[in-house]
């Protein structure tokens, strides 16, 4: 079975998720990628990517050529490809990209499956109402959309999507491949925290760092941050936000700021940290994580403490108590007083640990979600 995972960009470092599951799939699924661009094939390189800035093979071909052979823009092409691939299954990744991928599902006669993330649910809707109306027309035509949750399926269903269509597909992580280190704390050694979020507003970055400055008057602690801000004005100003309760707090010599890094630097930094800091909120624009961060259930995986919020899904792979601790979003009093409680209960912390780690194992494991996937795709074709 050929199956297409149509993306704009494969692959930024932030959608390391999308990378495990495609290679993933079982074996009797041939997957093929086709994307506007390519970046980071260092690190996520996989066969029969089809990158369509480089099929512009045909730019040297006059315009009035490529009328007659119906090539006008990349959605030709790639209706071309997959018709030549004979593909089954059109993956779209993104409800956006859903969109716009509807008439070439439609011409190839493929199944049509669409994957939501999280800002194409929540931002992009507030952001131009356009997509309210788009998106009917998605829910009309589309053969299945998944969601990471039980939130997020609760909010695609509020946008007009039929319960039928809408099937849970938990992102996996590879957790074979992340070595278990339950963390332990020594009250008479540094604590080490750490951050690991694109600069959005949604990360809730500030707010962690808030009461981080609160608690260096009685905890001796180091933080790191990976991640920066991207060129959106958006995220430019979360950024001087964050460098302002920095400055606010005078945390520039507890603050490591190491921008946006590959995924074994994130690992290695893990291994380093007791404690991962994830306070998730709901943007001002609307704008939330959907599902919930992969990176929470990586540094889970690795035996982390894991820190974070209420947010979206975050509860259904983070159990509070028994699995990390969750605090109301932009609550800074909570965030600071998990952490203390974290640093006067030590002995609690390797149970959480390890409940966190066998419930990522079961709910969360790439293998297990790809073959979930693969059961999706046939089901779709009988």
């Amino acid at each position: 079975m050929i199956n297409i995972h149509s993306a704009n960009v494969w692959l930024p470092q932030t959608q390391t998720w999308m990378y495990n599951i495609v290679r993933n799939l079982p074996k009797e699924i041939e997957p093929h990628i086709i994307c506007k661009q390519t970046a980071n094939l260092d690190q996520f390189w996989l066969p029969n990517i089809h990158n369509l800035s480089n099929t512009h093979c045909f730019s040297f071909v006059p315009a009035n050529i490529l009328r007659g052979l119906h090539i006008t823009n990349d959605k030709d092409l790639l209706r071309r490809i997959a018709t030549r691939l004979h593909a089954k299954i059109l993956h779209s990744h993104f409800g956006h990209i859903g969109w716009a991928d509807l008439g070439v599902a439609k011409k190839v006669k493929a199944k049509h499956v669409v994957s939501f993330y999280g800002f194409d649910l929540s931002y992009l809707p507030t952001l131009e109402p356009v997509w309210h109306g788009r998106y009917q027309e998605l829910f009309r035509e589309v053969d299945c959309v998944l969601c990471e949750g039980s939130f997020m399926a609760q909010g695609i269903a509020n946008l007009g999507c039929p319960q039928d269509k809408i099937s849970l597909h938990h992102i996996g992580i590879s957790v074979k491949d992340i070595q278990f280190r339950p963390k332990t704390w020594d009250p008479s050694k540094t604590l080490r925290v750490l951050l690991a979020a694109s600069f959005q507003e949604k990360k809730g970055i500030p707010y962690a760092l808030e009461a981080l400055g609160r608690l260096q008057r009685d905890t001796d602690l180091k933080i790191t941050i990976i991640g920066d801000a991207n060129n959106e004005e958006r995220s430019q100003s979360e950024k001087n936000k964050i460098l302002e309760v920095i400055e606010k707090y005078r945390l520039n010599d507890k603050v490591t700021l190491l921008s946006y890094q590959p995924h074994d630097t994130l690992f290695r930094e893990a291994y380093r940290h007791h404690i991962f800091l994830s306070p998730s909120i709901t943007a001002t624009d609307g704008d939330t994580e959907g599902g919930l961060p992969v990176t929470i259930l990586e540094m889970a995986a690795t035996g982390m403490i894991i820190v974070s919020t209420t947010h979206c899904d975050i509860p259904e792979a983070i159990h509070h108590g028994s699995m990390g601790l969750l605090t109301e979003e932009r609550d800074v009093d909570g965030i600071l007083n998990h952490i203390r409680w974290l640093l006067n209960n030590p002995e609690k912390w390797h149970d959480m640990a390890v409940n966190c780690r066998k419930h990522i194992e079961k709910e969360y494991d790439v293998n297990t979600q790809a073959l979930r996937l693969g059961e999706i795709y046939r089901g779709l074709l009988q």
